[in-house]
């Protein structure tokens, strides 16, 4: 009889659908397809080679043998907090929305998401330094480039970043703000089989959304979670007159509204890492000069 039940819990375990993955798993993996569909053959060969070295990072938990495992596997380290707690803070840089943005504020010591991003850049572009030191840069480049186009990581109303606020989606309940924009919006928005977001971009596509830099990257963030995100999520043109519920509901037409702005995001984010990857590998002025030998 037990045979039985456990043959049946099984298959029941089987049939049971599997939870769709959310932005830490899948909007990530699918800016690195985007990237990766639009760099050279020339820098996707030196990318392989440095994720040929993965084992020298020690990290046999967080895999990283793809350029798509690069894209999550600074989230996946949360999981080693003793070691790697020190990276926690670079994958935001939250400013309120409800003053006037500060492009210098909360960023001590270079510990946010911008300017991890630049740090990241350099050290991948110096072929000077250990390879294993220049793999995990690879890897908090393309992340991080992914982290600090998603609207609440660079938008706060007193509220982490949108995770303090307890928000439904749709019919589904007990997620917040946060979450929403992380996982199940994103989602929906790149996941059109008519509409593919990962293909070779034109000249013209990868020039009209690729441009900028970290800092303008974060800006744009700001501004989608001012003027979009918590507007529309608490049905009000008055954002910062009075304290804000604890809680809200995005209704079908607010998802409708929101789909377009994470999907360009998203676009944005992975051709802006095929960006950031061409001009490593290309370093020209990203590597520091050698010091000069002061003469006698």
């Amino acid at each position: 009889m037990m045979k039985r039940l456990l043959a049946l819990l099984a298959v029941l375990l089987a049939l049971a659908p599997v939870p769709a993955v959310a932005w830490g798993e899948y909007a990530h993996r699918q800016t690195a397809s985007i990237a990766e569909a639009n760099v050279s053959p020339e820098v996707r060969a030196k990318i392989r080679a440095l994720l040929a070295r993965q084992k020298d990072l020690a990290t046999p938990d967080c895999p990283l043998g793809t350029l798509q495992d690069a894209a999550v596997w600074p989230d996946c380290l949360r999981g080693e907090g003793w070691r790697w707690g020190y990276t926690f803070a670079w994958h935001y840089r939250t400013a309120p929305v409800c003053k006037a943005f500060d492009p210098r504020a909360n960023c001590a010591g270079g510990n946010c998401v911008t300017a991890q991003i630049q740090r990241a850049q350099r050290v991948l572009a110096d072929e000077r330094l250990p390879t294993h030191e220049r793999l995990e840069a690879l890897a908090f480049m393309v992340h991080f480039a992914g982290d600090v186009h998603m609207p609440l990581h660079s938008g706060d109303n007193e509220d982490q970043g949108g995770n303090a606020r307890k928000a439904d989606y749709g019919i589904k309940p007990g997620l917040n703000l946060h979450s929403i924009w992380d996982g199940p919006l994103a989602e929906r928005a790149i996941s059109d089989p008519a509409d593919p977001v990962v293909r070779r971009y034109t000249p013209a596509e990868r020039a009209e959304l690729a441009g900028g830099s970290p800092d303008d990257w974060g800006r744009e963030s700001w501004e989608i979670a001012r003027s979009f995100v918590y507007p529309t999520a608490f049905d009000t043109e008055n954002l910062c007159d009075g304290t804000l519920p604890e809680k809200t509901a995005l209704s079908q037409e607010d998802i409708v509204r929101g789909v377009p702005i994470a999907r360009q995001r998203v676009l944005q984010s992975g051709l802006r890492i095929a960006r950031l990857l061409e001009e490593a590998f290309q370093p020209g002025p990203l590597v520091p000069d050698e010091p000069r030998r002061r003469r006698n």
